[in-house]
């Protein structure tokens, strides 16, 4: 099922459902469907937080030891990156004088460091407890939204990727951001290091061949991050699922990642 043509996209998609047991036929859908949205959750989550309940994951908060500062809630916000400070003003905008508000000035100081300076247990406690507020999960819902679900997907269609590009692109955005930052490298680079070596499919090029190109870009970019040097994410999971042709991302799914195995029957 390479090669996979624009005049052939109806039958190729019957096939494909067919050979990887995934259900009945029909408009191929993407990442930003509910069903496929909760699929792609639940991969994240695996990774993120050693389990497929995402939904149990909003109060999640801990220091990981990855130069980041807190990681915390369903896709990993952290205190150093200034992504949870926005969860947090978010949050602020929505409940104020909720108990994270005091926090703000804090967060605004470490961003950039690993540092917990005016954080601390009565930081962690507070987002623990305002986990339970429809508003607080809404707020990390938002974020998750604005900064990654929803630029990964608008940059995957236009690539012309599958529901299963989507999700490898959203995947990249979550685990190292969209620019280079000291250390690190971002989607950007990843994605300009892919297209140097294999055409999109909106170029004419073969979409598991590219994915594969962006794989193999992105393993070079997590071995180059010590705290991330596990590659699992990539070869046990999302390379398991282009080698299978699931680009719809057809369920059954089953992988393995840092360890542990997941699978996903439904969806």
């Amino acid at each position: 099922m390479k090669h996979r043509r624009i005049a052939l996209a109806a039958f190729a998609a019957l096939l494909l459902a067919g050979c990887s047991g995934g259900g009945s036929a029909g408009p191929e859908k993407g990442l930003d469907d509910p069903a496929k949205k909760d699929i792609a959750m639940r991969l994240v989550s695996s990774a993120e937080n050693s389990t497929l309940d995402w939904k149990g994951q909003y109060g999640y908060i801990e220091d990981i030891g990855d130069g980041r500062g807190y990681t915390a809630g369903i896709i990993g916000f952290c205190s150093g990156t200034g992504d949870m400070l926005k969860v947090v003003e978010r949050y602020a905008a929505k409940r104020p004088g909720n108990a994270l508000e005091a926090f703000l000035p804090a967060l605004r100081a470490v961003r950039g460091s690993d540092s917990h300076a005016g954080l601390g247990a009565a930081f962690t406690e507070a987002w623990e407890e305002a986990a339970a507020d429809t508003k607080f999960r809404a707020a990390q819902d938002a974020e998750r939204d604005e900064a990654y679900f929803d630029p990964a997907v608008g940059r995957a269609r236009a690539d012309g990727l599958s529901a299963l590009g989507q999700f490898i692109y959203y995947d990249a955005y979550v685990m190292h951001g969209y620019g280079d930052t000291p250390g690190t490298v971002g989607f950007r680079t990843i994605r300009a290091q892919a297209v140097a070596t294999a055409d999109t499919p909106s170029e004419g090029g073969d979409e598991e061949a590219y994915l594969n190109a962006f794989l193999d870009a992105r393993v070079a970019a997590i071995r180059k991050e010590p705290s991330h040097s596990d590659t699992s994410r990539v070869e046990t999971e999302q390379r398991v699922f282009v080698d299978q042709g699931r680009l719809q991302l057809e369920t059954p799914l089953v992988w393995e990642v840092y360890g542990e195995s997941f699978r996903i029957d439904e969806g």
